[in-house]
């Protein structure tokens, strides 16, 4: 994995991550809220499942 790789992952997660925010902000709102009201653990083993999630896609992306 080269830096240019990262750059283009990060790259990647920005442009999605704006597509959500211009196309359904009162989802991202209604999500907030969820996420307001979830247990810290909740979201604490929510974060390490995304992240686990995201490590496999990259995983099978790569072989």
């Amino acid at each position: 994995m080269t830096g240019s790789d990262i750059l283009m992952g990060i790259g990647l997660v920005l442009v999605i991550e704006g597509l959500v925010y211009a196309l359904a902000p009162s989802l991202v709102e209604r999500l907030l809220e969820a996420l307001r009201e979830m247990p810290l653990e909740a979201r604490r083993t929510l974060g390490f499942l995304t992240i686990v999630t995201g490590l496999i896609i990259l995983w099978f992306a790569r072989g």
